[in-house]
């Protein structure tokens, strides 16, 4: 049994996603800490109505390769979407902001990385904390596609009643067995989509503050965020050093599916050179 679990753990980089969701079922609510002897660590966030769950392959690979990965539990997440009825978008900066100080205590270089909303809250602390060593943003919406009407359609939702409402897919975002789609909240409070149309807006305006190496990922098929979204978080950035990279045939919240394995090995690379 130790024999098989520590193959799996090595070969985490060509890992089947889908089998190694199958032997990990029990930890897709829990928050994960990987430790390692290196004064490099990396503060993973996960996405909007999902888990740490989506980030944790990529956590085990960085940690496979010497840094510690830390990655939180949003609150309102990984219990009953009910929970993030009344969660604004700032306590999950609280939320991170407290993960990132443990961090930096024990650590001399910290870095942080998000997928989709989680890359926003990565975006406005890295433009508050000067300290942070890189930022990798995965899949941010600097915008929502046709963005200004569904903050209106949401607002008349809740006008006329209406507490929640179901998810609905393209027949291009891919199976409902998909691990980004088996981990996260089918359902959503309305109120809590406002609050991400919220920090989407914040995180606009902190582009500006940010100074530190940054890389930026994007599909090119993403049914989320809108088309320009990544050129425009590229352009308004202050950083010296700054990469983006596009993906062909992967969907909006890409990293917990993805198995285009030179993904992980680009984010490494880009932490070593920094």
């Amino acid at each position: 049994m130790v024999n098989r679990i520590y193959k799996k753990i090595k070969n985490v980089l060509f890992a089947d996603p889908q089998l190694l969701f199958q032997e990990e079922k029990e930890l897709i609510k829990q928050a994960f800490y990987f430790p390692a002897k290196s004064e490099r660590a990396i503060l993973l966030i996960h996405g909007w109505t999902s888990t740490s769950y989506e980030v944790r392959r990529l956590g085990r690979y960085l940690n496979q390769n010497g840094y510690t990965v830390l990655a939180p539990m949003l609150r309102g997440h990984g219990t009953t979407m009910r929970d993030l009825s009344d969660v604004h978008w700032n306590m999950w900066l609280v939320d991170i902001r407290k993960e990132y100080e443990k961090l930096k205590k024990t650590h001399k270089k910290v870095f942080i990385g998000g997928t989709s909303i989680g890359a926003n809250l990565s975006a406005v602390l890295a433009g508050e904390e000067k300290e942070i060593a890189g930022v990798v943003l995965m899949a941010m919406p600097y915008k929502i596609k046709f963005e200004k009407l569904a903050v209106v359609f949401a607002r008349i939702m809740l006008l006329c009643g209406k507490k929640y409402n179901h998810k609905i897919y393209p027949p291009t975002f891919g199976l409902s067995t998909t691990i980004t789609r088996l981990i996260s909240y089918q359902t959503y409070p309305i109120k809590s989509a406002l609050e991400s149309f919220e920090l989407i807006k914040e995180s606009r305006k902190k582009l500006g503050d940010i100074t530190q190496p940054c890389l930026i990922i994007q599909s090119k098929d993403d049914h989320i965020v809108a088309k320009q979204s990544l050129e425009l978080i590229f352009s308004n950035i202050k950083s010296k050093i700054k990469k983006k990279k596009y993906l062909t045939q992967a969907y909006h919240t890409f990293i917990s599916d993805i198995k285009n394995e030179h993904v992980f090995q680009d984010i490494l690379h880009f932490l070593d050179e920094n």
